[in-house]
């Protein structure tokens, strides 16, 4: 994987090929992002089949062992926060440039659906060991291919590996269990991964989501036990901390960068949120 941390933002993770497979997720490789969140360009499946990772995915905390599925997409933004345990991940991924260029399909939303706000979901043994041993058989193709045999197996593995994971997510039965309110909800979570760089306003996702603003923050606080602005601010928070850390941005330049009025505006709203200045936090925190 490479660090693309020239863009403005978040330091942003993609792939040097078009798909990428392989079990070389090493407690040194993971511990790489265990100091500040960085933000996902690619697709990342992973297969925890050993060990114990916890990581913060967006805004939520989990905690992966032997047996556990994770379907991380684009835009996702996570960090390490413990590896215990001889850890061994089986990885499949797909760039952003060939994301970009395909034209998405029924299994691909589905996916997208299924995983937001649930990225990952526990396998029972027999699925966990049929499912290690389609990642053999990538890994062999992948090394034993040329790169044009790659190139051509590229498409069919995008499309497998995202059928595979809508089948698992709906024996789960998690397309029946999924009310209208959850529906909304993480439809709200997606729209703000997407957005939460060009307005904070709450107002603005619940138009775009064709309900009022009161509707939207019920059925959030319903479903999450936190509020629309909690959502927001976490990912406005966690993108700051990450700049703060990991660029030499000047402050007004990543207050630029999330939209904020001017450099006090986020250093009043940083402080709320931390305790601390961009500034302090930078240097201490």
């Amino acid at each position: 994987m490479t660090n693309q941390n020239n863009e403005k933002g978040l330091p942003r993770i993609d792939l040097p090929e078009n798909w990428m497979v392989g079990t070389d997720i090493t407690p040194k490789l993971l511990n790489q992002y265990a100091n500040y969140p960085i933000r996902l360009r690619c697709e990342i499946t992973a297969l925890v089949m050993s060990g114990f990772i916890e990581a913060t995915i967006n805004t939520n905390v989990l905690q992966l062992g032997s047996g556990d599925l994770v379907t991380l997409m684009p835009g996702t933004i996570f960090q390490i926060n413990r590896i215990e345990g001889e850890v061994k991940v089986y990885f499949l991924g797909f760039s952003a440039d060939f994301i970009s260029k395909k034209e998405q399909s029924r299994p691909h939303l589905d996916t997208l659906f299924f995983t937001l706000g649930r990225p990952s979901i526990h396998l029972a043994e027999s699925s966990a060991v049929l499912m290690e041993h389609y990642l053999q058989l990538l890994i062999h193709l992948y090394k034993m291919g040329s790169a044009t045999t790659k190139e051509e197996l590229a498409p069919n593995v995008y499309a497998d590996i995202h059928k595979g994971i809508a089948l698992i997510y709906r024996q789960k039965n998690e397309q029946v269990t999924l009310s209208k309110a959850g529906q909304t909800c993480r439809l709200f979570v997606q729209l703000v991964i997407r957005h939460y760089q060009e307005t904070r306003n709450v107002a603005w996702y619940a138009e775009r989501l064709k309900i009022t603003h009161a509707h939207l923050c019920t059925i959030v606080r319903q479903m999450t036990g936190r509020t629309c602005v909690d959502i927001i601010s976490s990912m406005v928070i966690m993108d700051a901390k990450s700049q703060l850390k990991s660029t030499s941005q000047s402050i007004q330049e990543i207050a630029d960068s999330l939209n904020f009025a001017n450099m006090s505006f986020f250093g009043k709203y940083f402080k709320r949120y931390v305790g601390m200045s961009p500034l302090e936090y930078r240097n201490n925190g």
